[in-house]
C-alpha cells in the first residue's frame, strides 16, 4: 500500500505506438483516414436503414445499432490518440484515464452483447421462420438492444470500480495508445490481485455467457441449415450467416486475447489493440454491405435522392 507521504500520481504519459516523430506522422495520417472511412461507412449504414422503408426489419435494425456501437468504439479512443501523436506532453489525467477506461468497456461489452443478440435473430429467422415477426416484434427488439446497453454498462462498472480504487505513486508512464487494465494495473503500487481476479473474473462471465449465446444459436443454425434440401436455399441461408460470424470472429478473437489472462503485457498487445478498436470498425461496414443486396440497393437509392450528402461520391463508385 503507499504510505501517507508518497506522491499519488495525478496524470500519466501514453507512450503511444512509436516515440520517433517522423513515424508518429505516418500513424496519424493513417489512423485520421481509416477514423474518418470508419466513421463515414457506420454513419451511412445507420441513416441508410432508418431512411430506407424497405430496411425497416429486425435484422437491420440491430446491423444500425452495431454500426451505431462500431462508430462510438473508435472515438472514445482514436481521437485522443491523433491528438497524443501531435502534442509533446503526451499526458492523460488520472479521472480521464478511468473514464476512457470505463468507456471502452462500456461499448466494447455492449457490443459483445450486440453481437450475440444478432446470433439469436439469426436463430429465430432461420430456424423458426414462420414466427420471426411474432417474437421479433419491434418491443421486443427495442428491449433487446436495451438489454445490451445495460449489459455493457454493468460489465465496465465492474471493471472500472476495482480500477479506480488502486493507488499511483509512480512511475506514470504507459506503454499503450489508451488507457486500459493490464497497463495501469503494472503502475500500481497497492495490491492488484483483487483488482485483476476482478479483471479476469468479469471478463470471463462475459466471454461465457456470450460464447454460449453464439456457440447455441449457430448450432441450431448450422443443423436446420443442413435439412435444407436445395443446395440454392443451403447457400441463402449460409450466406445470412456469413457477415455475422466473420464480424464476430474479427471482435471476439481479440478481445479474448487481451483480457482473458493475468496483468501481463505481450509485445503484440499494442497492435492487437488497434485491430479490435480501429480497424474491425472499419471493416464491418465493408463486410455487411458488400455480401448484402439489399443494403447496397438501399445506399444506391439514398444517393439517387439525397444528393447532399458529400460522401456519397466517395463510397457510391464501389456499389
Amino acid at each position: 500500500m503507499a504510505n501517507s507521504n508518497e506522491t499519488r500520481v495525478t496524470e500519466f504519459i501514453l507512450l503511444g505506438l512509436s516515440g520517433n516523430p517522423d513515424i508518429q506522422i505516418v500513424y496519424f495520417v493513417l489512423f485520421l483516414v481509416m477514423y474518418l472511412l470508419t466513421m463515414t461507412g457506420n454513419f451511412l449504414i445507420v441513416v441508410t436503414i432508418y431512411v430506407d422503408p424497405q430496411l425497416h426489419s429486425p435484422m437491420y435494425f440491430f446491423l444500425s445499432n452495431l454500426s451505431f456501437l462500431d462508430l462510438s468504439f473508435s472515438t472514445v479512443t482514436v481521437p485522443g490518440t491523433l491528438a497524443n501523436f501531435l502534442s509533446q506532453s503526451k499526458t492523460i489525467s488520472f479521472r480521464d484515464c478511468v473514464t476512457q477506461f470505463f468507456f471502452v468497456h462500456f461499448i466494447g461489452g455492449a457490443e459483445c452483447f450486440h453481437l450475440t443478440l444478432m446470433a439469436y435473430d439469426r436463430y429465430v429467422a432461420i430456424c423458426r421462420p414462420l414466427h420471426y415477426t411474432t417474437i421479433m416484434n419491434r418491443r421486443v427488439c427495442l428491449l433487446l438492444v436495451v438489454s445490451t446497453w445495460a449489459g455493457g454498462f454493468i460489465h465496465a462498472c465492474a471493471q472500472s470500480f476495482p480500477i479506480a480504487q488502486l493507488s499511483f505513486c509512480g512511475p506514470n508512464v504507459l506503454d499503450h495508445f489508451f488507457c486500459d487494465s493490464h497497463t495501469l494495473s503494472l503502475l500500481a503500487c497497492s495490491d492488484t490481485f483483487t483488482s485483476e481476479v476482478a479483471d479476469i473474473a468479469n471478463s470471463g462471465t462475459l466471454a461465457l455467457i456470450c460464447f454460449l449465446g453464439v456457440f447455441i444459436s449457430y448450432t441450431y443454425i448450422i443443423s436446420t441449415i443442413l435439412k435444407i434440401r436445395s443446395s440454392e436455399g443451403r447457400r441463402k441461408a449460409f450466406s445470412t450467416c456469413a457477415s455475422h460470424f466473420l464480424v464476430v470472429i474479427l471482435f471476439f478473437g481479440p478481445c479474448v486475447f487481451l483480457y482473458m489472462r493475468p496483468s501481463v503485457v505481450f509485445a503484440a498487445d499494442k497492435q492487437v489493440s488497434v485491430f479490435y478498436t480501429i480497424v474491425t470498425p472499419l471493416l464491418n461496414p465493408c463486410i455487411y454491405t458488400l455480401r448484402s443486396e439489399e443494403v447496397k440497393k438501399a445506399m444506391k437509392r439514398l444517393g439517387e435522392s439525397e444528393k447532399v450528402l458529400v460522401f456519397w461520391p466517395i463510397f457510391g463508385r464501389h456499389y
